[in-house]
Protein backbone atom coordinates (compact mmCIF):
# COMPACT_ATOMS: atom_id res chain seq x y z
CA UNK A 1 0.00 0.00 0.00
CA UNK A 2 1.49 3.28 -0.98
CA UNK A 3 1.79 5.72 1.92
CA UNK A 4 -0.52 8.64 2.15
CA UNK A 5 0.10 12.06 0.79
CA UNK A 6 -1.67 15.26 1.40
CA UNK A 7 -4.11 14.50 -1.75
CA UNK A 8 -4.30 11.02 -0.81
CA UNK A 9 -5.66 11.13 3.02
CA UNK A 10 -8.96 9.03 2.00
CA UNK A 11 -9.03 5.42 1.93
CA UNK A 12 -11.94 3.85 0.14
CA UNK A 13 -12.64 0.14 0.21
CA UNK A 14 -14.11 -3.08 1.23
CA UNK A 15 -14.88 -3.85 4.78
CA UNK A 16 -14.27 -7.26 6.30
CA UNK A 17 -16.11 -7.31 10.03
CA UNK A 18 -14.53 -8.81 12.68
CA UNK A 19 -15.90 -9.37 16.29
CA UNK A 20 -14.54 -8.74 19.83
CA UNK A 21 -11.03 -10.26 21.43
CA UNK A 22 -9.66 -11.01 17.70
CA UNK A 23 -5.86 -11.66 19.49
CA UNK A 24 -2.76 -11.52 17.61
CA UNK A 25 -3.15 -15.60 17.65
CA UNK A 26 -6.13 -15.45 15.51
CA UNK A 27 -4.35 -12.39 13.11
CA UNK A 28 -1.11 -14.31 12.75
CA UNK A 29 -1.03 -17.74 13.92
CA UNK A 30 2.17 -19.41 15.06
CA UNK A 31 2.75 -21.81 12.34
CA UNK A 32 3.37 -18.46 10.33
CA UNK A 33 5.66 -17.25 12.46
CA UNK A 34 9.34 -18.09 12.89
CA UNK A 35 10.99 -19.46 9.63
CA UNK A 36 8.03 -22.04 9.46
CA UNK A 37 6.93 -21.02 6.22
CA UNK A 38 8.82 -18.89 3.81
CA UNK A 39 8.81 -14.86 4.73
CA UNK A 40 6.36 -14.75 0.96
CA UNK A 41 4.16 -17.04 2.12
CA UNK A 42 3.41 -15.77 5.88
CA UNK A 43 0.53 -13.39 4.69
CA UNK A 44 -1.29 -16.65 3.43
CA UNK A 45 -2.01 -17.20 6.90
CA UNK A 46 -3.87 -14.44 7.79
CA UNK A 47 -6.94 -14.92 9.90
CA UNK A 48 -6.99 -18.32 8.12
CA UNK A 49 -8.26 -19.66 11.81
CA UNK A 50 -11.72 -17.68 11.68
CA UNK A 51 -11.84 -16.56 8.04
CA UNK A 52 -9.67 -19.08 5.53
CA UNK A 53 -10.70 -17.29 2.39
CA UNK A 54 -9.65 -13.73 4.00
CA UNK A 55 -6.05 -13.84 2.09
CA UNK A 56 -7.27 -15.23 -1.04
CA UNK A 57 -9.74 -12.98 -1.49
CA UNK A 58 -8.69 -9.49 0.37
CA UNK A 59 -7.41 -6.19 -2.32
CA UNK A 60 -5.37 -3.75 -1.28
CA UNK A 61 -6.98 -0.79 0.02
CA UNK A 62 -9.70 -3.16 1.79
CA UNK A 63 -10.32 -2.27 5.90
CA UNK A 64 -10.22 -4.06 8.34
CA UNK A 65 -13.41 -3.54 10.51
CA UNK A 66 -13.50 -4.96 14.43
CA UNK A 67 -14.78 -4.67 17.62
CA UNK A 68 -13.45 -4.45 21.05
CA UNK A 69 -10.03 -5.40 21.97
CA UNK A 70 -8.50 -5.90 18.63
CA UNK A 71 -5.38 -7.34 18.59
CA UNK A 72 -5.18 -8.56 22.43
CA UNK A 73 -1.97 -10.75 22.90
CA UNK A 74 1.22 -11.64 22.07
CA UNK A 75 3.56 -8.83 20.26
CA UNK A 76 3.54 -10.53 17.14
CA UNK A 77 3.87 -8.90 13.93
CA UNK A 78 -0.09 -8.92 13.71
CA UNK A 79 -0.17 -5.10 12.29
CA UNK A 80 2.95 -5.73 9.80
CA UNK A 81 0.98 -8.19 7.86
CA UNK A 82 -2.08 -6.51 7.96
CA UNK A 83 -0.04 -3.25 6.16
CA UNK A 84 1.81 -5.88 4.21
CA UNK A 85 -1.56 -7.47 2.55
CA UNK A 86 -2.62 -3.68 1.60
CA UNK A 87 -5.11 -3.31 4.09
CA UNK A 88 -5.68 0.55 3.93
CA UNK A 89 -6.23 0.72 7.85
CA UNK A 90 -8.14 -1.05 10.78
CA UNK A 91 -11.14 0.46 12.39
CA UNK A 92 -12.22 -1.04 15.98
CA UNK A 93 -14.10 -0.12 18.34
CA UNK A 94 -10.51 -0.27 20.70
CA UNK A 95 -7.34 -1.97 20.49
CA UNK A 96 -5.13 -3.62 22.77
CA UNK A 97 -2.03 -1.24 23.65
CA UNK A 98 0.80 -3.01 22.22
CA UNK A 99 -1.05 -3.51 18.94
CA UNK A 100 -2.34 -0.29 18.63
CA UNK A 101 1.64 1.26 19.31
CA UNK A 102 3.11 -1.27 17.36
CA UNK A 103 0.86 -0.13 13.89
CA UNK A 104 1.22 3.82 14.70
CA UNK A 105 5.29 3.00 15.10
CA UNK A 106 4.85 1.24 11.52
CA UNK A 107 3.15 4.04 10.37
CA UNK A 108 0.36 2.02 9.95
CA UNK A 109 -3.19 4.14 10.65
CA UNK A 110 -5.62 2.31 13.30
CA UNK A 111 -8.36 4.50 14.24
CA UNK A 112 -10.92 3.69 17.31
CA UNK A 113 -14.18 4.47 16.21
CA UNK A 114 -17.55 3.67 18.71
CA UNK A 115 -20.79 2.05 16.98
CA UNK A 116 -18.68 0.58 14.03
CA UNK A 117 -19.28 -3.32 14.29
CA UNK A 118 -23.12 -2.15 14.82
CA UNK A 119 -23.27 0.17 11.58
CA UNK A 120 -20.92 -1.66 9.40
CA UNK A 121 -21.84 -5.23 7.55
CA UNK A 122 -19.12 -7.24 5.94
CA UNK A 123 -18.59 -6.08 2.31
CA UNK A 124 -19.94 -2.85 2.58
CA UNK A 125 -18.59 -0.12 0.94
CA UNK A 126 -16.49 2.02 3.51
CA UNK A 127 -15.09 5.98 3.08
CA UNK A 128 -12.21 7.26 5.65
CA UNK A 129 -10.74 10.46 6.02
CA UNK A 130 -8.37 9.96 9.48
CA UNK A 131 -7.14 12.89 9.40
CA UNK A 132 -11.07 14.06 10.67
CA UNK A 133 -12.11 10.86 11.76
CA UNK A 134 -14.58 10.40 8.98
CA UNK A 135 -16.29 6.88 8.30
CA UNK A 136 -18.67 7.08 5.84
CA UNK A 137 -20.57 3.51 5.14
CA UNK A 138 -21.23 4.35 0.79
CA UNK A 139 -23.45 1.00 1.29
CA UNK A 140 -25.82 2.60 3.43
CA UNK A 141 -25.32 5.85 3.80
CA UNK A 142 -24.35 5.91 7.64
CA UNK A 143 -21.83 7.84 9.15
CA UNK A 144 -19.62 7.63 11.72
CA UNK A 145 -16.97 9.93 13.78
CA UNK A 146 -13.69 8.18 14.43
CA UNK A 147 -11.25 9.35 16.43
CA UNK A 148 -8.94 11.38 14.33
CA UNK A 149 -5.43 10.28 14.17
CA UNK A 150 -3.42 12.90 16.01
CA UNK A 151 -0.20 15.41 13.79
CA UNK A 152 2.12 12.65 14.86
CA UNK A 153 0.31 9.81 13.96
CA UNK A 154 0.13 11.70 10.60
CA UNK A 155 4.02 12.45 10.85
CA UNK A 156 4.49 8.54 11.18
CA UNK A 157 2.19 7.37 8.33
CA UNK A 158 3.56 9.90 6.11
CA UNK A 159 6.86 8.50 7.04
CA UNK A 160 6.30 4.94 6.61
CA UNK A 161 7.25 4.38 10.29
CA UNK A 162 9.24 5.39 13.57
CA UNK A 163 12.47 3.21 11.80
CA UNK A 164 12.43 5.05 8.64
CA UNK A 165 11.53 8.67 10.27
CA UNK A 166 14.70 7.72 12.42
CA UNK A 167 16.78 6.66 9.40
CA UNK A 168 15.70 10.10 7.79
CA UNK A 169 16.86 12.11 10.93
CA UNK A 170 13.75 13.60 11.80
CA UNK A 171 12.00 13.95 15.10
CA UNK A 172 8.67 13.52 15.64
CA UNK A 173 6.57 16.97 15.66
CA UNK A 174 4.94 17.93 18.87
Amino acid sequence: MDKPTETTWKYRGRAWVFGDHINTDLILPSEAMYGKVPEDEVKRYVFRAIRPEFAERVRPGDLVVAGVNFGCGSSRPAARVLKELGIACVLAESFSRIFFRNAINLGYPVLVCPGITRAVRDGDELEVEPLEGRVRDLTTGEELQAEPLPPFVRQLVEAGGLLELLRRGERLRA
